[in-house]
Parts: structure tokens; C-alpha cells; sequence
């Protein structure tokens, strides 16, 4: 069995993405877009670079647990994410964000459906929101990122749209209100990656995976880089 969860990607459950409320996405996304309006400075830049249809690999770097419900109320189309099912556990909150458009993923265990799912909902021609970190970076910087997202888009044979994000991070506690900070989305071009032999070996998927964390890279301020060189990507 394939190990997914080297890749970033492991079995889960299946909840509702055929099935999600259609009304409770629209009012979620509209209480969402109220919120950051009001407390946040919203910056987005290369809104123009996002394809208006068609199946698309989004994949962007991770600071906090807003950065979902923003990257919602930035793309103008539905788009679904995968996001770790300790999320779930709370009925509440579960509730909240398989409205919105999330299917939980099981990170300890081992299972071939998690990249099966994300192959289908491509397959669907909607936008599928991947962080190929894996989990929230404490420090800011980018971490190490897995092979999850490349396995995907060469099986899928789709186009990514790299996406940074920056600021994120300040929206903890509760003064962070009143502080409105400026969170800054910037969306690259969309482009695409291809496997030399058809078969990708555990070296090229590491090889391609740097080359979409350089992309994401590329489109944040220095101090956000870590491990990875910016590229020119607008």
C-alpha cells in the first residue's frame, strides 16, 4: 500500500463534498468576508491570475486557521480543501467547515483514498486548496514541503496556482481586533508540472516539490521564506 502519509496525504473519512449545504457555503462565506472586512486590511494582489474554470491545484503556504475561510472569500469560484480531521472532532466546528467546503484528512494513518478523493474532486473541474507544508508554521517561515501536492497534480494532470500568504499569523488572542492587521494574498501564475518517465521516483517528487514551494516562495516577503529561494513569480 501506497504510504500517503509521507506525501502529506492519508485516509479519512468521506463527508459531504457532493452533498455540501449550498446555502450555508454562500452564508458562510458571506459572514467570513464580513469579519475580514472589519477587523482585517485585506490585500490581495493577482486576483486576474486565478482561471475562472476548469480543474486547479491551489496550493499556498500555512499560518493560521484562518488562512481557509480567507483563500474562501478570495476565489471568486467554490473550492474545496483538505484539512486535518482533528478539525472535525467538534461538531460545531465540523459543521462550520464541511459547509464550507473541507473534507477532513487522517494524517497517522495509511490509506490510498485520501489521493483518490483529491483526484475526484479535480476530476469534477473544481479548485482543490492544498497546503503542502502539511500543518501550520509556528515561525512564520516555510517549512519543508511534502510530496502530496505534486503526486496529485501529475496523476491529475492539472494546473497549480501558487498562492502566499502573509499576516495571518497576527490574528491570535483577542486584541488582534482592534489592531486590524494588513494580510496580504498574493496569487501567482498558474502553472503546471510533468514527470520524466511517466512514473515519478521518491527523488523527483522531492525535485518538483521544491519547485512548487519556490513558486509559493516567490510570493512572499523575505522574511517568510526559510529553507527556500525566492523565484520571480507574479
Amino acid at each position: 500500500m501506497l504510504n500517503l502519509n509521507l506525501y502529506g496525504l492519508s485516509c479519512y473519512q468521506t463527508w459531504g463534498i457532493i452533498g455540501m449545504m449550498p446555502w450555508f457555503y454562500y452564508v458562510a462565506r458571506a459572514l467570513v468576508k464580513i469579519l475580514v472586512t472589519l477587523f482585517t486590511r485585506l490585500r490581495v494582489i493577482g486576483k486576474e491570475n486565478i482561471p475562472g474554470e476548469g480543474p486547479l491545484l491551489i496550493v499556498a503556504n500555512h499560518l493560521n486557521l484562518a488562512d481557509p475561510p480567507i483563500l474562501g472569500i478570495v476565489f471568486g469560484r467554490k473550492v474545496v480543501f483538505m484539512a486535518k480531521e482533528e478539525l472535525f472532532r467538534s461538531r460545531f466546528c465540523g459543521y462550520f467547515i464541511r459547509g464550507f467546503g473541507a473534507f477532513p484528512v487522517h494524517r497517522r494513518r495509511l490509506d490510498r483514498n485520501a489521493l483518490h478523493e483529491a483526484t475526484r474532486v479535480l476530476k469534477q473541474g473544481k479548485g482543490l486548496v492544498v497546503f503542502p507544508e502539511g500543518s501550520r508554521s509556528r515561525s512564520k517561515r516555510l517549512q519543508p514541503g511534502l510530496p502530496g501536492a505534486a503526486l496529485v497534480a501529475l496523476r491529475s494532470c492539472v494546473p497549480l496556482l501558487p498562492v502566499g500568504i502573509s499576516g495571518t499569523e497576527k490574528i491570535k488572542g483577542v486584541a488582534w481586533i482592534f489592531r486590524r492587521p494588513e494580510i496580504t494574498v498574493n496569487i501567482g501564475r498558474p502553472f503546471q508540472i510533468t514527470s520524466v518517465n511517466g512514473r515519478p521516483t521518491k527523488e523527483e517528487l522531492i525535485r518538483l516539490t521544491d519547485g512548487i514551494m519556490a513558486h509559493i516562495a516567490g510570493l512572499l516577503p523575505p522574511k517568510y521564506v526559510g529553507r527556500y529561494k525566492r523565484q520571480g513569480v507574479k
